[in-house]
């Protein structure tokens, strides 16, 4: 009788193409996740001028399914700690493709607003559960990675949205762009067939026949015998309440960090939200303003990958302070209505160095707090940057209504990555200065 540890195993094993599969259904779920996401921003124009809706109002409309997210990461991720991560995935999917595809029937600003929240509700319950699937397949030397890949997904959901938006929306309305989450629907059994579930999840309920399965996959050179059991270990702390955040000289980076996420989801679903109808509003053709969101997505790929990277070769403090910088200046030069080759230029410098950032914030946070802490500085960042996901949409609209010159939007839409740029230099700071100390009380 043999003891396996499926954590030692996956992390000693070469990355197979199990896991390739597991990588490449986690991207999809989040294409799909993406694209339901970005598609509000592509349909905005069209809805304020078919029912009449003051900025203001659109930009409450927008909210509605950030609120859902909230809730759904909140409802989703414990109910799939009972019932599975799998399970957690195909339900999140199904009521946020279902949810999506109704908004397509909806006629009248409080419809739109009833169907978006429940599509936010399964938005936000997908992406934690197969952010923790994906990660329990990857081997420690690949996460980071992996998880860059993964998310690449989010923003290619943002491209087709774009994308589409171009061909349907001029020629058939607003309404097909959500009819598409139909053809999504067709994912459900393949997911269901082809996606595993947590092992860690499948150990502690004491499903060793169904663990073994999945493991033959994961190491097909080992045999396992009738009499081997699979054990998942984890290093557990003792349970951190939020108030470890702020001990052992956390205090400031924390709040930094929260600073951060808070600006960057803000600009992320400000810039998703109303690039398209300012920039139309500013003389471009609509098809130009659409390209603007495509050109935003694909910057937000392009910015995962390469800050994933430069974080492992320069430190990730500095990494991110760049990026925040290069958004504050980005940003702004939009304003300046420059020709349509500078404007995209901009525009996926902006996507790279928001977007993009996402990713290296939540690098940051885990590289911040040890194991014991570092769910509960997961939770926390998060749901501050949850809150800037919901002011950013609302604040676009009120400060849009005020009908600013286009320069003074953008520098105003400029100002959150500048604050997050100095709340990451004093981070930067803060945790070389950590470092420092330590390094002496061990010498």
């Amino acid at each position: 009788m043999r003891t396996i540890d499926v954590n030692e195993a996956i992390d000693n094993n070469p990355f197979g193409r199990f896991q390739w599969l597991v990588v490449a259904l986690c991207a999809l779920l989040l294409i799909v996740d993406g694209y339901d996401v970005f598609v509000a921003g592509t349909v905005l124009p069209t809805l304020i001028a078919e029912w009449g809706l003051s900025k203001p109002q659109a930009g409450a409309l927008q909210a509605w399914a950030l609120f859902g997210m909230m809730f759904g990461a909140l409802f989703f991720g414990p109910l799939a700690d009972r019932i599975g991560r799998k399970k957690g995935i195909a339900i999140s999917f199904l009521l946020f493709t279902v949810s999506t595809l109704l908004t397509g029937f909806a006629n009248s600003p409080e419809q739109f607003k009833v169907f978006r929240f429940f599509a936010g509700l399964g938005c936000g319950g997908l992406m934690p559960n197969a952010v923790a699937l994906m990660n329990e397949y990857a081997p420690k030397r690949l996460r980071g990675t992996m998880v860059a890949i993964m998310f690449s997904g989010y923003s290619v959901g943002g491209m087709v949205a774009a994308g589409l938006g171009i061909g349907i929306i001029p020629q058939f309305g607003w309404k097909p762009m959500f009819f598409v989450a139909a053809l999504p629907l067709l994912l459900l059994p393949i997911i269901l067939w082809k996606l595993p579930e947590s092992l860690g999840f499948l150990i502690r309920q004491g499903k060793q026949e169904k663990a073994k399965q999945i493991y033959a996959k994961l190491a097909p050179a080992l045999a396992l015998g009738a009499s081997d059991r699979l054990v998942f270990s984890e290093v557990k702390g003792a349970s951190a309440s939020i108030a470890e955040l702020f001990r052992h000289q956390r205090a400031l980076r924390t709040l930094m960090l929260w600073t951060a996420f808070f600006c960057c989801l803000l600009l992320v679903y400000l810039l998703s939200s109303w690039l398209p109808k300012v920039l139309q509003e500013a003389g471009y053709a609509e098809k130009a303003s659409l390209l603007s969101l495509f050109s935003l997505n694909f910057g937000g790929m392009a910015g995962a990958i390469v800050g994933g990277r430069l974080g492992d070769r320069f430190g990730l403090p500095k990494v991110v302070v760049g990026f925040f910088v290069a958004a504050t200046a980005s940003i702004a030069l939009i304003g300046l209505n420059p020709s349509a080759g500078i404007l995209f230029l901009m525009v996926f410098v902006a996507g790279a160095t928001t977007i993009g950032t996402q990713i290296l914030l939540y690098a940051s946070v885990a590289q911040l707090y040890n194991l014991s802490v570092r769910s509960t500085g997961l939770g926390w960042a998060s749901g501050v940057g949850r809150i800037g996901a919901i002011v950013g949409p609302t604040l676009g609209g009120v400060l849009l209504a005020k009908e600013f010159p286009l320069q003074q939007n953008f520098l105003i839409f400029s100002i959150p990555a500048a604050v997050a740029a100095l709340a990451m230099l004093v981070f930067a700071v803060s945790n070389a200065r950590s470092s420092a100390v330590a390094r002496l009380a061990t010498a």
